[in-house]
């Protein structure tokens, strides 16, 4: 790989708490050579000029759903190639919306298809972020993995194939975790309660018992792969945490006192602060729910409260948060919208942009990437302006790089 400099960019590091102003960054062989005032990289060196820009490591998405869309139904219903051949352009914008790293935690099918993205992203086939997978939700019956009830009357019990990776009792639990790391998942995703886009279960009950979740998470760890829940559950959150998974997925009805065991743990939080936000914001706008399910407005008024005050006790704990988004529930090009997001209720801009760097980092236990320093993975992105400023700079990001390659210039953008 050639080597650039990219200099006239104040460079955040993904650990200070300021940018320690503009400095040169010299990038060779994928990895970042040196950082520094004044730097002189030998001749033939490309010069990059990012002049009024803020440089920072390449955002990572903890929780994002790349082979699925905002029409659930159609999601469901597609063959798992359409479904991969949607993907692809959701890989190159995220990537190029300065993404560098995504974790996705589930698709919309049976097949194994976001394993086949990461392998397609990771030989070069595809450009798009680097990926790590949990492939498929492990839920119980009647839980927010399984999408028979989604059906009309005339089909359901009659399309199995809804139920996805349904497993319920210690038995077929440990059976179905030891298929999704057979099959190669880098992450074991579970139901540890209702959820609101799904039509039959209740956000706020648990849907595995404490055995049965810790039956999951001590199969998983045996093999060498960490668990994480989809819970909103207060009591969900606190049997998921006791199993010792490693992160926890949106936890948007945990209480003060279970946010406080979270942190006392160790877990990670991801919060999904956006998709939720927005959808209870907005719970009496008629217009904005003329398309969305009807059964999800329930859910939304009915918990409305709750989820806003889940809001104010995370930004006033000390929980580590990352970031993710639940994009595919919403359009992916909009997966920033979760740094405003978090800002908004009260989280200050440096926790929301070290959550999507190096605390994220520290999640995926990707050690050579999440912060910029000499000898650490060349994943850069820019963005004209200050986030730290004006968070919503995030969404003008107009250079990306991924291991020392650039894929969106200011020029080109």
């Amino acid at each position: 790989m050639a080597a650039m400099l990219i200099s006239g960019a104040s460079v955040w590091d993904g650990l200070a708490d300021a940018p320690a102003g503009v400095l040169d960054v010299w990038v060779e062989d994928g990895r970042v050579r040196a950082v520094g005032a004044g730097l002189t990289p030998p001749p033939g060196t490309e010069r990059i000029d990012l002049s009024g820009h803020t440089l920072t490591p390449g955002f990572m998405d903890c929780h994002t759903h790349v082979a699925i869309e905002p029409d659930l139904t159609r999601s469901l219903l597609s063959s798992s190639a359409a479904a991969a051949l949607r993907a692809v352009p959701v890989l190159r914008s995220l990537l190029h919306h300065g993404f560098t790293t995504i974790r996705d935690l589930t698709c919309a099918d049976v097949a194994y298809t976001t394993l086949d993205l990461r392998d397609a992203v990771a030989a070069g086939l595809v450009e798009g972020p680097r990926m790590l997978v949990a492939p498929h939700l492990i839920s119980a019956r009647g839980g927010h993995g399984d999408f028979s009830g989604a059906l009309d009357d005339q089909r359901q019990g009659r399309d199995r194939v809804l139920e996805m990776a349904a497993a319920d009792g210690p038995d077929e639990i440990r059976t179905r975790v030891r298929q999704e790391i057979r099959a190669g998942a880098d992450w074991i995703k579970f139901a540890a309660s209702g959820g609101f886009s799904s039509p039959s279960d209740d956000p706020s009950r648990p849907t595995y018992s404490q055995e049965e979740m810790n039956t999951l998470v001590a199969t998983a760890a045996d093999l060498g792969v960490p668990a994480t829940p989809h819970v909103y559950s207060d009591e969900g959150v606190r049997r998921a945490v006791k199993a010792g998974v490693r992160s926890v997925e949106h936890g948007n009805l945990a209480s003060a006192a279970t946010l406080a065991m979270i942190e006392d743990a160790g877990v990670f939080l991801v919060p999904t602060l956006y998709t939720i936000l927005a959808d209870a914001r907005r719970v009496d706008d008629d217009a904005y729910w003329a398309t969305r399910p009807p059964y999800k407005r329930r859910k939304f008024r009915r918990f409305h409260d709750a989820l806003v005050a889940a809001a104010e006790h995370l930004a006033a704990s000390e929980v580590k948060i990352a970031f993710g988004t639940d994009a595919g529930m919403f359009p992916h090009a909009e997966n920033w919208r979760e740094f405003p997001a978090l800002v908004s209720a009260g989280i200050s801009p440096l926790r929301a942009l070290k959550a999507a760097t190096s605390v994220a980092a520290e999640l995926l236990q990707l050690d050579d990437l999440g912060v910029i320093a000499a000898g650490k993975t060349a994943d850069l992105v820019a963005m004209p302006g200050d986030p730290f400023t004006d968070i919503e700079v995030t969404g003008r990001v107009d250079f990306a790089m991924k291991g020392g390659v650039v894929h969106r210039r200011p020029d080109a953008a």
